[in-house]
């Protein structure tokens, strides 16, 4: 095992995956939703992690007509948000949440309020001041619009500030964005993050002096 250090003045945290495990509930609201459209439910799974409900509709189905993607969206998210039976923090959250929670962070989120309010809650962890959720930004991750308003929300610029992200479309936004990724969990392995833990307990939090935030990463 391996310890990096690294320095930034702001961390731009996703939700599902990164903070909460949710994937029984998205593996079981999606294994429907595949079925019901005669799709693999394997398949499916591939390419939900990150995205918004609508952009994961529009990859599996690219011939659809973006309207009922949309309406799609809308039942989908209205159905997960109703269901939070399995979520839960994922390793070292709690502490970690804990240990910034003076220091400039925000969440960025492919869930809407309802939904991230939803699961932060169901997982006991605390909903940061600052966030972006669904419904503040016009495309969705890989898009890097959600962690440049993030970043400028905080008062930050790119280079300043670190990302943490599970999955292919979030990495590739903050990578888009010009920041760091720590890429936390198994499908960020394979991503080539700037670094990467099974959960966050591999991670130590310090507030430097001047006001930085030091990251002392244990890598897998």
């Amino acid at each position: 095992m391996s310890a990096t250090v690294l320095t930034a003045s702001a961390l731009l945290l996703d939700m599902d995956g990164t903070l909460v495990n949710s994937d029984a509930v998205v593996e079981r609201c999606w294994r429907r939703w595949a079925l019901k459209h005669g799709l693999d439910p394997e398949a499916a799974l591939k390419v939900v992690h990150g995205r918004q409900g609508y952009a994961t509709m529009a990859v599996l189905l690219p011939d659809r007509p973006v309207e009922e993607n949309y309406a799609d969206n809308r039942v989908m998210l209205a159905e997960e948000t109703a269901d939070v039976d399995g979520v839960v923090p994922i390793g070292g959250a709690p502490a970690f949440m804990a240990a910034i929670a003076g220091l400039p962070h925000a969440l960025v989120t492919s869930a809407d309020s309802a939904l991230a309010t939803a699961r932060m809650g169901a997982a006991a962890l605390p909903m940061p001041d600052v966030r972006v959720t669904a419904e503040q930004v016009g495309a969705s991750k890989p898009d890097p619009e959600g962690f440049l308003k993030g970043a400028a929300e905080l008062g930050f610029g790119a280079a300043d500030c670190i990302v943490f992200e599970d999955s292919e479309a979030g990495i590739a936004a903050g990578r888009a964005a010009g920041m760091r990724v720590v890429g936390v969990g198994p499908r960020a392995a394979a991503l080539s993050p700037d670094a990467h833990v099974e959960d966050l307990t591999q991670i130590r939090v310090e507030a430097a002096e001047d006001g930085t935030i030091r990251l002392h990463i244990h890598e897998a």
